[in-house]
């Protein structure tokens, strides 16, 4: 089993899909069954997104996979959840994904020296497919020049 400063889950699509502008870390409302799953790892970020509420700031479609020695008073794997940060940032973030083509996008879900869960959240602006392509390409030269180097 990992230790709990050991858990880092990354949301892989992110760099190849948007463009990130500036990064926030956001602690998150969990029940105790779900800190436990996130504890052993059992967390996926995809195809997940932040959006406003009155004011307030959640995230949908994470995954925490139910845990395994809960009883009735097991989560829900996919439910919405509370994302906390201070009332100034929530005031400045969402002035700025009114603008066109913003939004706010899960990077990283992460314990911290406290034993506490927070979820790194961007800021960013969606990707075209010419910029993806761009992209693949920067990765398959580098790819040849490394390899070149290790011969």
């Amino acid at each position: 089993m990992k230790s709990a400063n050991d858990i880092r889950i990354k949301n892989k699509r992110v760099s190849f899909e948007y463009f990130v502008l500036e990064h926030y870390v956001a602690g998150i409302v969990l029940t105790g069954t779900e800190i436990k799953s996130i504890r052993n790892g059992k967390a996926s970020l995809v195809d997940t997104y932040c959006y406003f509420d009155h004011g307030e700031l959640f995230v949908r479609g994470m995954h925490i996979a139910e845990y395994s020695f809960g009883s009735y008073n097991n989560h829900i794997a996919k439910r919405e959840r509370k994302l906390l940060l201070s009332k100034k940032e929530l005031k400045k973030l969402e002035t700025k994904i009114k603008e066109k083509g913003l939004t706010l996008v899960p990077t990283l879900l992460f314990i911290n020296d406290r034993g506490l869960a927070k979820l790194e959240i961007a800021l960013a602006k969606g990707k075209h497919y010419y910029d993806k392509r761009e992209d693949l390409k920067k990765k398959d030269t580098q790819r040849e020049i490394d390899r070149y180097i290790k011969k």
